[in-house]
């Protein structure tokens, strides 16, 4: 990009990561009920039973409503970041207040993305770069609301990943500057995954109880696709780190039960996020501060 060029990339790329968030925000809403849909109509297949037909729910249909009155959300209604402003924050119609997470995850995804354009440009490896903050951003929310990480992100993302590091260079492009190698993406997949399962089944072995869900070894198997081996050790410190301290401080200023499972995906989503963009920053801290 040149200098005249840049400012106008990136602020697209801001819109473009609002309107991205706004999605999102459905897809945090949406998914895990509809990945319940599907858990009771398996269960009663099994069972031999039959479910009442109910009506179609997925990412698309119904359109969105207020949960307290029902009132369909209107285009004007559903511009990212603006409508919540104007509407300051409540329902046109019965006046309920709206969650400001909303517009935080509209938020989020714009600067987010403005971000990853500005650091790799708009090239291929700035619009994978996006497409994997997209996916964090997504399950930090989702597992914060319900203590899962999805099979139906974490497994694409892997493979996504993977498939990243094989078609960028056979695009004819540099190599993405978060990952050195295909090699180092496929090792970095297969022990991303392999390291929590053995801290899980240690845990679980030594406790007598599970430490840790198994969507927290996919999506951290999807940062190695990403990322490359040599980022796990700073991911994995990093998200220990942050979730320690979040722990902590739930506990002494919220008296939060300890028997309540505290959700390890969304402090790997974001050191995932944090190696992204100082990847090599973080390596190099690390050497230092093994010598």
């Amino acid at each position: 990009m040149t200098a005249f060029d840049a400012p106008v990339v990136i602020g697209l790329a801001f819109v473009v990561g609002l309107c991205v968030g706004s999605f999102i925000n459905v897809v945090v809403h949406r998914l895990p009920r509809m990945l319940e849909r599907d858990w009771r109509a398996q269960c009663a297949e099994l069972a031999g039973s039959t479910l009442p037909a109910e009506p179609p729910y997925n990412l698309v249909v119904p359109r969105s409503a207020c949960p307290s009155c029902g009132h369909a959300i209107g285009a004007h209604e559903n511009i990212p970041l603006v409508s919540w402003l104007a509407l300051r924050g409540r329902c046109s119609a019965c006046g309920t207040p709206i969650s400001a997470r909303y517009p935080l995850v509209e938020l989020t995804g714009g600067v987010l993305t403005a971000l990853a354009i500005w650091k790799f440009g708009p090239t291929p490896t700035g619009l994978a770069a996006c497409g994997l903050l997209w996916a964090l951003i997504a399950l930090t929310f989702i597992d914060f609301d319900t203590q899962l990480l999805p099979d139906d992100i974490t497994l694409p993302l892997l493979w996504a990943g993977l498939l990243v590091q094989l078609a960028i260079p056979a695009l004819g492009r540099t190599q993405p500057t978060f990952v050195t190698s295909l090699t180092e993406a496929v090792i970095g997949a297969a022990a991303g995954y392999l390291s929590l399962w053995l801290v899980y089944w240690i845990f679980r072995l030594v406790r007598g109880k599970e430490g840790m869900g198994y969507g927290d070894f996919k999506l951290l198997g999807a940062l190695g696709a990403w990322l490359g081996w040599q980022l796990l050790v700073p991911i994995i410190l990093m998200s220990s780190v942050v979730g320690a301290v979040i722990g902590l401080a739930l506990i002494a200023f919220r008296g939060r039960d300890h028997s309540v499972p505290l959700a390890f995906g969304p402090y790997l989503a974001i050191a995932g996020g944090v190696a992204l963009f100082y990847g090599p920053q973080l390596l190099a801290l690390e050497k230092s501060l093994l010598r």
